[in-house]
């Protein structure tokens, strides 16, 4: 399984990490630590906890743990004062907060935008300025995680995240869960996405929960 995040890639069966493709160097106790960080999100876990797992039945010291936690972030350039992906909890342990996708095959379903088009994925698609989101959309009045469009079997629903100028199906804006039919035009501020049905056109990534 390959799993996305920012601008890295990590695969889990061949226990790599690469960033734009050269393979990052990670010892193999840093990719047990990063996949364990990964599997739990976005709990923090407690140190002993990840001691358990990393080490069972071996006594390491404390110490080891955070050679390994600054291993990852130097891997991934992450700063442990404003993190991006592994959250420190001060005398307690990690937690990996970075939005992770995997990849899968598009659904159906497409939205158009002026002349793009965007193939939707099975389950989960977040529309907004976020980095991860999978409609991005950078336009004034644009919430960073706008609204989630999810593609379940042959049903395509949408529903607006908090945004604070709204999301609008059909000219109404919505509240609460909607669901969309073909040709539908949703406007979120001044984008016009137009629902339509499609067929897959090949891999790519998904929000992996």
């Amino acid at each position: 399984m390959r799993l996305h995040f920012g601008e890295f890639c990590f695969d889990t069966d061949r226990r790599e990490l690469s960033s734009g493709g050269p393979v990052v160097h990670l010892t193999p106790k840093a990719i047990d630590l990063l996949r364990l960080l990964i599997d739990e999100r976005p709990r923090i876990l407690k140190k002993e906890e990840i001691h358990l797992s990393l080490w069972p039945e071996t006594y390491v010291e404390e110490a080891n743990l955070s050679v390994h936690i600054s291993e990852l972030r130097a891997a991934l350039g992450d700063d442990s004062k404003e993190p991006r992906f592994i959250k420190t909890a001060h005398r307690y342990g990690y937690g990996f907060i970075g939005q992770v996708r995997r990849e899968t095959a598009p659904s159906m379903v497409r939205l158009r935008i002026g002349k793009r088009d965007f193939d939707l994925l099975d389950g989960d698609n977040i529309v907004g300025r976020d980095s991860d989101a999978v409609i991005r959309l950078n336009g004034p009045g644009i919430s960073r995680r706008h609204a989630r469009i999810t593609v379940a079997a042959n049903r395509v629903t949408i529903e607006d995240l908090g945004s604070k100028n709204g999301t609008y199906v059909q000219g109404q804006r919505i509240d609460g869960v909607k669901e969309l039919c073909d040709g539908d035009e949703i406007r979120i501020s001044r984008e016009l996405l137009v629902v339509a049905k499609t067929h897959p056109l090949g891999s790519t990534i998904t929000d992996a929960g």
